[in-house]
């Protein structure tokens, strides 16, 4: 009877590098936002920016890339489109967003972000921004 050969053992410093290789080849395909799915078009980010400025979400959240959000009440909006709920039971989509902004007592009754009177366009120009926050 024949033995079959004996498995071929690389070295530490050749198993490590093999183990990173694979890792980086892994990674490397994964884009500047790996896990991040991409969001459908619901605005314009630019916009966004101004009517986040304008309406007033600053005084409660910090936005950043926002001037003067600095805001301590609500929670900070940095990396935002990595979140995946919004108002702490809705899956992160854009509708759910937009909701959100709009009409934030009628999706949870008595929390502390007010109406701020927005159209379905600037609700979508500030999610649209707010998806830029990765």
């Amino acid at each position: 009877m024949s033995r079959a050969p004996a498995a071929r053992r690389l070295p530490h410093a050749s198993w490590t590098g093999a183990i990173c290789a694979a890792a980086a080849v892994v990674l490397s395909s994964c884009g500047d936002d790996p896990g991040i799915p991409p969001r459908p078009k619901v605005g314009d980010a630019a916009r966004g920016a101004i009517v986040i400025g304008r309406s007033g979400c600053g005084s409660c959240h910090e936005i950043p890339g926002v001037m003067h959000a600095n805001g301590m009440v609500g929670p900070p909006l940095d990396h935002f489109a990595r979140r995946t709920i919004v108002a702490g039971l809705l899956p992160n989509t854009p509708a759910n967003l937009v909701l959100w902004i709009r009409n934030p007592q009628q999706v949870v009754p008595g929390n502390a972000m007010p109406a701020a009177g927005l159209d379905d366009q600037q609700a979508g120009d500030i999610a649209a921004y707010l998806y830029t926050l990765r």
